[in-house]
């Protein structure tokens, strides 16, 4: 979990790591599936479902992702040409993602991230009527043309750095 620099993946991987451990529980039918999961650094997770075949990957994924360290134009790519389960987080970005003057919907933010080619999104919620509105966007949901893309996700072009907290070369490397 939480994957996010070289040094981190290398751990992982030694004859004594973390890795090794989870190959023996899948051996023994402890787990079905392995999976690798961050928001950090593309390049990072690029490198390790390259190196080792993982069966899923949770990343972060919202429509300010083109303007800084894209996981849709370096990652998404590579996860989906090796028929992984890919899956979303981050969508608007513990709600930094809104405000005045640029993106103001849930629903674009949502029907951005569900256009992608992911296999699902995990959208963290506050409330019941959140929880009921991400239930509706994705009820109704059609995947949106490029014209639309493109316009929701430059509402985020000048605040995409701060908006993506969580990434390489942000003040944080919060969750």
């Amino acid at each position: 979990h939480r994957l996010g620099r070289d040094e981190e993946w290398e751990q992982l991987r030694r004859s004594d790591g973390a890795l090794k451990a989870l190959e023996q529980a899948k051996r023994e039918g402890l787990v079905r599936f392995l999976g690798v999961t961050g928001h950090y650094d593309p390049a990072v997770l690029t490198r390790a479902i390259t190196e080792y075949e993982f069966d899923t990957i949770l990343m972060a994924l919202n429509c300010a992702d083109p303007h800084y360290l894209p996981f849709t134009e370096r990652l998404l790519p590579v996860a989906n040409r090796k028929n992984m389960g890919v899956i979303a987080k981050k969508i608007p970005a513990r709600g930094r993602l809104f405000r005045e003057g640029g993106l103001r919907s849930m629903k674009d933010a949502m029907q951005w991230v569900l256009t992608q080619p992911v296999s699902t999104v995990i959208v963290g919620c506050d409330s019941i009527e959140q929880l009921e509105e991400n239930v509706a966007i994705a009820a109704d949901f059609e995947p949106l043309g490029g014209p639309a893309m493109r316009r929701i996700s430059a509402l985020t072009a000048g605040y995409a750095k701060e908006a993506q907290f969580y990434k390489k070369g942000t003040r944080h490397r919060g969750g």
